[in-house]
């Protein structure tokens, strides 16, 4: 609103000031070479000794024409400045009519009401407001910020079915974000009543494969595993979401008697302090190396990925994947089951190509790797394996 209210001020001052330099302006002094000058001259050397009648006449003529030249223009009259102050309300009239069909005014009023919103505030009140969201959402389709929004209402609200709505248009949108996908996952999820059909379960999945940390992807394909009685896979997930917490942090606590449930309905031992990584490091795996893509200036910040997908596969998902920032590079790491995805063990995955991206948007995908680089098939259920990947930049070989 401050925005609009000083440029419809600026244009003010630009109408006012346009007006008072009308009001204000002065005839312009005589140009010796007017025409009309020229023949008042002349005919002043004609009528030399005649009537000086004839040559009252040829002034007064002049002064007619000069009249209705450009250098004397009529003094402004009330209609002219009726005419400048319709004028001026017209420009700011028509400053508030375009800044309201192509500015942000209804943006700016929303924020405020969201800012202003209230636990004490009525159903009404945010049901309105609801409404008001949902229609700049429809008038500003390229806006993916009000599908989320709306998406976020609706879950707050326990409305999962329009969420699910809200979040399914956004994750078609933004195929590449991983907390969209997750998102639209965990509406499916709440909307089927607690159930986890497949196209969420795809979601979450494609959300892992783009962030192999997303968190609310981790801790919905671990609540479905539990619900669906699949306690090891449970485990998987919910102990990869609990490292990412700090250790006695309460959803650090709070993940590991969710896994020590699991394991007791599972009839899982309990891991000993330690065994979980030497297991991984002692299991069947993959080792890669990754170089520099040669001697091009690469961004530290640009997140490297590292895929083992089926041989054959055309993409799809992987069945482990690995992400870390290419300021690490050069780097040997380790694929094993650790880095599986939804509940697949690369162990038991038979023949394998891994494959590797570096990526400048965080993006995974061949339109957003600045260098790729595939190895030859390999498996990991047996002994190690090494794979060594040749970078090419994106869009060659």
């Amino acid at each position: 609103m401050t925005g609009f209210y000083l440029g419809a001020g600026i244009l003010c001052i630009v109408a006012a000031a346009f007006l008072l330099s009308r009001r204000n302006s002065t005839p312009r002094a005589a140009d010796a070479s007017d025409p009309n000058l020229g023949w008042y001259a002349q005919r002043e050397a004609e009528l030399q000794g005649e009537d000086h009648r004839l040559l009252d006449d040829a002034r007064l003529r002049l002064l007619e024409d000069a009249a209705t030249t450009e250098g004397y223009p009529p003094a402004p009259g009330r209609g002219d400045r009726r005419l400048g102050l319709v004028l001026l309300l017209a420009v700011v009239l028509a400053a508030g009519l375009i800044y309201q069909q192509t500015g942000s005014l209804e943006d700016v009023l929303i924020y405020e009401a969201l800012s202003e919103l209230t636990p004490e505030d009525s159903d009404a009140t945010r049901e309105a407001l609801l409404s008001r969201i949902a229609a700049r959402s429809r008038a500003r389709e390229d806006n993916l910020q009000y599908l989320g929004l709306l998406g976020q209402l609706y879950m707050a609200g326990e409305d999962y079915a329009p969420a699910r709505e809200a979040f399914g248009l956004l994750a078609e949108k933004a195929p590449e974000d991983p907390q969209a996908l997750a998102m639209a996952a965990q509406a499916r999820f709440l909307a089927a009543d607690r159930q986890l059909d497949t196209q969420a379960q795809l979601l979450a999945e494609r959300a892992l494969a783009v962030d192999p940390e997303q968190r609310t992807a981790l801790g919905l394909l671990g609540m479905a595993s539990f619900e669906e009685g699949a306690y090891g896979a449970a485990i998987n997930y919910w102990s990869r979401l609990q490292a990412q917490e700090a250790a006695a942090s309460p959803g650090y606590e709070m993940l590991a008697q969710a896994i020590a449930v699991a394991r007791e309905r599972g009839g899982i031992a309990p891991e000993e302090p330690g065994a979980s990584q030497g297991a991984e490091d002692n299991g069947p795996g993959i080792s890669v190396a990754l170089d520099l893509p040669g001697e091009q200036p690469l961004d530290p910040q640009a997140i490297v990925f590292v895929f083992a997908r089926p041989a054959g596969a055309q993409g799809g998902m992987p069945i482990a994947v690995r992400r870390f920032q290419a300021g690490q590079l050069p780097t040997r790491l380790r694929l094993s089951d650790g880095d599986s995805m939804a509940g697949q063990l690369l162990s038991e995955a038979g023949e394998v190509v891994v494959s590797a991206q570096i990526s400048v948007n965080g993006q995974p995908g061949a339109a957003n790797a600045a260098f790729t680089g595939v190895g030859q098939p390999v498996t990991a259920g047996g002994d190690e394996v090494a794979v060594e990947i040749q970078w090419e930049a994106a869009g060659q070989g």
